[in-house]
C-alpha cells in the first residue's frame, strides 16, 4: 500500500475510529437516573434480590465477576431455577451480603472490575447513588416488578437490562415468551362458568422463610392466569396484603376447599412441623374434603430470593392440570416445566430441585 495512503488511513482511524470504539453512552435506568456507562459492557456485577436471575435470562450469565453471598451457600433445599442451572456462580469472587448488602471495599479488590452494577430493590441494602460514588462504577437501578399487576416494570427491567448488555432482542423474546405462556394458560380456561370452578386454597407459602399451611397468598399468580376459583382472593386488598397473609385455621375449615395446594417450602421446617404434617396430624384438617379425597398437591416453591418467573408459570400448568384436566390434556407438567426452564436459564432443572423437596412437586401429596 501506498505509504502516504497508508498514512492517512492511519490517522483517520486514530481520530475517528477509536474514539468511537472508546466512547460511552447513557442509558435511562428503571427510576429515571440517566447514566453513563461504556459502549460495550462484559463485565458486571448484580446486587439484589432477584438481578442475577434477570441476567441470566437474557444469557448474559457469563459476563458475571463476582456474586452476593447468596450464591455462595450450599443448602439442603434450593429452588433457584438460575442458580442450579449455574453451579459456577459458587466459585465465583463474593462481593457483599444478599438483598442488595453491598460491600465497595470489596467491589475495589475484584479483578477484573466490573464495568456496571444491575442492582435491584434499590431501597434496600446499599443506596445506589452512594455505591456508585464509593466504586466509581456506574449503577444501574431496575424494578423488579412481577408477572401481575407491576409487569410492566418486569418488562421494563428486562429492556433496560438488555440495553446494558447488547441483548436487546434476548429481552423481547423473553418478554414475547411471558405474553405467549399466560395468553394461552387464560385462553385454555376462559370459558369455563364460575360454578364449574373447583374452590382451591394454597397453603405453606414461603414468606421471607418457611411456614405452616396457614401462610397463603391471596393474589396467587399461578391462580389468576388460569381463573381458579382462590378463597382468599380479595380484589380490595392492597397491593402488600395481596402478597401474603396468614389466615385463622378455623377460616380454611369453614370453607372447606375442593382442592388444596401445598407450597413445598414448608417442607424446610422439618419432618414434625410444617403443612404437610399438619394436614397429616391435625384433627380439624382431616375433616377437610381435599384431604379426604386425595385432592392436596405439592407446588414448587417460587418465592426464593424473591419471584423465580419460570416456577410461576410452571406451577400454574401443573394447578390448570389438576383443576381442568380436559383443557390440559397435552401437558405433562415435569416436561412441561423443564421446557421453560430451558428458555430461560439454560437447562432442564425440574428433576434435581423436585428431589430436594422429597419428589413431591406436582402430584398428590401424601396425606391419608
Amino acid at each position: 500500500m501506498n505509504r502516504h495512503l497508508w498514512g492517512g488511513l492511519c490517522l483517520w482511524l486514530l481520530l475517528f475510529a477509536a474514539p468511537g470504539l472508546a466512547a460511552n453512552r447513557t442509558i435511562t435506568d428503571g427510576i429515571g437516573r440517566k447514566v453513563e456507562i461504556p459502549a460495550k459492557v462484559d463485565r458486571l456485577i448484580a446486587s439484589g434480590s432477584g438481578a442475577l436471575r434477570l441476567i441470566t435470562y437474557l444469557q448474559a450469565q457469563d459476563r458475571i465477576v463476582a456474586v452476593d453471598d447468596m450464591e455462595k451457600k450450599r443448602p439442603q433445599f434450593d429452588a433457584r431455577p438460575y442458580a442450579l442451572a449455574n453451579p459456577q456462580f459458587k466459585t465465583l469472587p463474593m462481593f457483599g451480603e444478599f438483598r442488595g448488602h453491598d460491600h465497595p471495599e470489596l467491589i475495589l479488590t475484584l479483578e477484573p472490575q466490573p464495568q456496571v452494577i444491575v442492582k435491584t430493590f434499590a431501597v434496600t441494602g446499599h443506596d445506589p447513588l452512594e455505591l456508585q460514588k464509593k466504586t466509581g462504577i456506574p449503577v444501574v437501578v431496575v424494578k423488579y416488578g412481577d408477572l401481575g399487576r407491576n409487569r410492566s416494570d418486569l418488562y421494563q427491567a428486562l429492556r433496560i437490562c438488555g440495553e446494558v448488555l447488547g441483548k436487546e432482542m434476548r429481552a423481547e423474546e423473553i418478554i414475547s415468551y411471558f405474553d405467549r405462556l399466560i395468553a394461552d394458560l387464560k385462553q385454555r380456561t376462559r370459558d369455563i362458568a364460575p360454578e364449574k370452578r373447583p374452590s382451591c386454597f394454597v397453603g405453606g407459602v414461603a414468606h421471607r422463610g418457611p411456614h405452616g399451611f396457614q401462610s397463603t397468598e391471596p393474589g396467587y399468580p399461578p391462580f389468576t392466569f388460569v381463573a381458579a376459583r382462590n378463597l382468599m382472593y380479595d380484589p380490595s386488598l392492597n397491593e402488600i396484603a395481596l402478597q401474603h397473609s396468614n389466615i385463622a385455621k378455623e377460616k380454611i375449615v369453614e370453607w372447606n376447599p375442593d382442592v388444596l395446594f401445598v407450597d413445598l417450602s414448608t417442607l424446610q421446617t422439618g419432618a414434625n412441623a410444617g403443612a404437610l404434617h399438619e394436614l397429616i396430624t391435625d384433627p380439624a384438617y382431616r375433616t377437610l374434603t381435599a384431604v379426604k379425597a386425595g385432592k392436596v398437591y405439592g407446588l414448587l416453591p417460587y418465592n426464593w430470593y424473591t419471584t423465580n418467573y419460570d416456577s410461576v408459570l410452571a406451577n400454574a400448568y401443573f394447578i390448570g392440570k389438576a383443576l381442568y384436566p380436559d383443557r390440559f390434556s397435552d401437558i405433562d407438567p415435569p416436561a412441561n416445566a423443564d421446557e421453560i426452564y430451558t428458555f430461560l436459564v439454560g437447562k432442564p432443572v425440574f428433576e434435581h430441585m423436585n428431589k430436594a423437596f422429597g419428589s413431591y412437586a406436582f402430584k398428590s401429596l401424601p396425606v391419608n
